[in-house]
């Protein structure tokens, strides 16, 4: 099984795999707050500008780590038709855990942006990176926002992953994504975690701090 000793350690590993997009006009998108410190390396090996994007889990009632879908920004919205239907929401109760997702999101662009523009990716190849994937929502939402603000191609880049949720976004499969770089997907995936030895929370104070360094 592949352990990956921090998410540094992992963001070394992930920039090695993209080299090939060094010489592009990229963009790497790192998803708070858990892919920014991955994000930061990746960025960092490309020579290439580093922002934020914001997304946000749409949980299930008394089930949090259970994505019935997820929202993000500039409205993009994805949900995951099976679990809603597993967990027997009403319309009304959907609706009123993505608003509370959707005031998330922009609280959290406020503090992480404190007041400053996205960096463009219209025409550039836009990298999104977190620290791992598990049922894709957030991701899937991720490469809605880039194309709705005109990325030339969108590519998907994770440490790890379920193997569902990559087939989920592979382009080749009609998915989200035009490419997908992956280092590990375990057939018993389980929980990112389970991945890296350090799997301590990133705090907001850290994603600001790389976000300032990047700058």
């Amino acid at each position: 099984m592949w352990n990956f000793e921090d998410r540094f350690d992992a963001g070394q590993e992930l920039a090695r795999s993209l080299t090939h997009r060094a010489h592009e006009d990229a963009v790497v998108l790192g998803l708070p707050r858990g892919g920014v410190p991955v994000a930061a390396l990746v960025a960092r090996a490309l020579s290439a500008p580093l922002d934020v994007l914001v997304v946000r889990k749409v949980g299930a009632p008394g089930h949090s780590e259970l994505a019935m879908g997820a929202v993000g920004e500039d409205g993009a919205v994805v949900r995951n038709p099976g679990v809603i239907d597993a967990v027997g929401v009403s319309d009304a109760e959907l609706a009123a855990a993505e608003q509370r997702s959707r005031d998330e999101v922009e609280s959290r662009v406020r503090m992480l942006r404190a007041g400053r523009p996205p960096v463009p990716i219209a025409g550039r190849v836009a990298i999104i990176v977190d620290d791992g994937i598990a049922t894709g929502a957030t991701m899937r939402t991720a490469c809605a926002v880039a194309r709705s603000r005109g990325a030339r191609q969108v590519v998907v880049a994770v440490p790890v992953a379920s193997p569902g949720a990559l087939s989920g976004l592979d382009g080749a499969e009609g998915g989200d994504a035009d490419e997908v770089v992956c280092l590990c997907a375990p057939p018993g995936f389980m929980a990112v975690g389970m991945y890296y030895i350090d799997f301590r929370q990133t705090t907001d104070e850290e994603v600001t701090r790389l976000l300032a360094e990047a700058r």
